[in-house]
């Protein structure tokens, strides 16, 4: 739980702040470099220099699919680039029964030792100068063999880890690992004793990689949490009882997207979608978008486009294959639709096959659901935007962030049983799921909570709110000079 600043030693960490530098390291995936490079901005706006570190093709990446800033313009956030190595070729398996981004794995391991000397000789440089007495490096959980050494290295040097899944996701899987002992409250209990099989979720490659991510021991001074206690308070409140992370110190300081903060006039460029958006009544569009690690095999984009046409409901459909390791370079797979599909349903739907501006889809009043793979950021997006989730899940922590979706929060409904993930999904399964958050008493009480729940979130982060609070505790926590004098206990 984090300690809120009080008015008499806020005054005086405010002048120490010049003296601390943040250096950011992102796990290089689209899902990780977005929501880090969103807590970049939120810090920089405490008058700390921040420093995100990355290949240059990734710090390109980051920059060109953030939503709602130009990270450009962001005062004290400077962008440290690497030469990007060359990465295997790589193509995705559309076909595959499996959606787990394995086609991705070897560029991690291609650079993942890139980070080190780079990384190295910045903190060297920042250590070195005689006005910066700290230097914080915030770092993705999945980035912890490359920091490890460098934290032992320098004696001015703090490391804080950051979660970029959702706590409920965290406490399962520490749950089931020791036994199930933990005594919850009874809707908890049964919710996790129901909870999707962690089958199929990851890869043995990449489990192996997670291993020795939490061998290297949990020797940071903090827990940094994408998530915000208004949604998930219980959950953070087990994590922390668990020790799961091993420090006392822990923030939730999510949801980290600019959803509170941007203008709605911010779009870089005029949009098809969001032209035809402005056409549509009120909660009458279902998004339907996948993110950037999921294919689909034409037999899946067949189902899901019958199924949407089926449903008579009006749609923005993003259909685009997965990111392969450089999304600047290769050619891109165009799924086929169904012969005459896109002239059929010309009058209610719109397919766009480029980067779509999610978050400005979904803030539009014409939106009143999300068929989603249910990656966290989308989650956290739509949930702040009071649009409610039709949850579809691939891979990774998705299966359970669909359980906090549709069980915990109630705001969503199942489209894809994980226990059948072996399946296609069928028209007949997407027709009904739609209708059922489109076009029924059930998904008009679920706007009505996730409304709720978006005005609750969004109180939080203004100034003496809760989530507010909760960055002004961690700032002024690494803001204070004396590094022993503040290490957790």
């Amino acid at each position: 739980m984090a300690d809120y600043p009080t008015p008499e030693n806020k005054e005086k960490k405010n002048g120490a702040r010049q003296e601390v530098a943040v250096v950011a390291v992102s796990f290089p995936a689209q899902s990780h470099l977005n929501s880090l490079l969103h807590l970049c901005r939120r810090i920089s706006t405490y008058n700390l220099p921040i420093y995100y570190v990355g290949a240059a093709t990734h710090i390109l990446q980051a920059k060109a699919r953030i939503h709602g800033c130009d990270p450009s313009a962001i005062a004290n956030l400077h962008f440290h680039e690497f030469p990007t190595p060359p990465f295997p070729k790589i193509s995705t398996d559309s076909n595959s029964s499996g959606k787990f981004p394995s086609h991705l794995l070897p560029m991690f391991m291609e650079i993942l030792p890139r980070f080190h000397e780079p990384l190295l000789t910045l903190v060297k440089k920042l250590s070195a100068e005689n006005d910066i007495k700290k230097v914080v490096i915030v770092f993705d959980a999945l980035m912890t063999s490359v920091v490890h050494d460098i934290h032992q290295s320098f004696p001015n040097v703090e490391c804080y880890s950051f979660q970029s899944i959702p706590a409920f996701f965290m406490y399962s899987f520490f749950w089931e690992a020791t036994g199930k002992r933990e005594i919850l409250p009874a809707d908890a209990a049964e919710i996790m004793e129901q909870l999707p099989s962690m089958e199929g979720c990851f890869s043995l490659e990449f489990q192996k990689f997670t291993e020795s991510q939490r061998r290297d021991g949990n020797f940071h001074s903090g827990a940094i949490y994408n998530t915000s206690r208004i949604m998930e308070g219980l959950y953070l409140d087990l994590v922390e009882k668990s020790r799961m992370f091993g420090p006392d110190k822990h923030w939730a300081l999510g949801p980290l997207s600019a959803v509170f903060e941007h203008e709605k006039a911010d779009s870089k460029s005029p949009s098809e979608c969001l032209e035809w958006l402005d056409k549509q009544p009120p909660n009458s569009v279902i998004f339907v978008s996948f993110g950037t690690t999921c294919s689909f095999s034409d037999e899946e984009v067949k189902e899901l486009a019958l199924g949407l046409e089926r449903s008579e409901q009006r749609f923005v459909w993003v259909l685009r294959d997965a990111d392969t390791g450089d999304i600047f370079e290769g050619e891109v797979r165009r799924a086929e639709l169904p012969q005459g599909f896109e002239e059929r349903v010309r009058e209610r739907g719109i397919v766009v096959r480029e980067w779509a501006p999610q978050l400005q889809i979904l803030e539009h009043c014409a939106t009143g659901g999300f068929l989603s793979h249910c990656g966290w950021n989308s989650c956290l997006e739509s949930i702040s935007l009071g649009v409610p989730i039709a949850a579809w899940p691939m891979h990774s922590d998705q299966p359970r962030n669909a359980v906090l979706i549709t069980k915990v929060l109630k705001v969503g409904v199942e489209v894809r049983d994980w226990a059948r993930r072996e399946e296609v999904v069928s028209s007949v399964m997407v027709e009904e799921g739609v209708r059922r958050l489109m076009a029924s008493a059930e998904g008009e009480e679920m706007r009505r909570r996730v409304a709720e729940l978006a005005d609750s979130l969004k109180q939080s982060m203004v100034e003496g709110g809760a989530g507010r609070l909760e960055m002004d505790s961690f700032v002024d926590h690494i803001a204070c000079i004396d590094i022993d004098e503040q290490a957790p206990n």
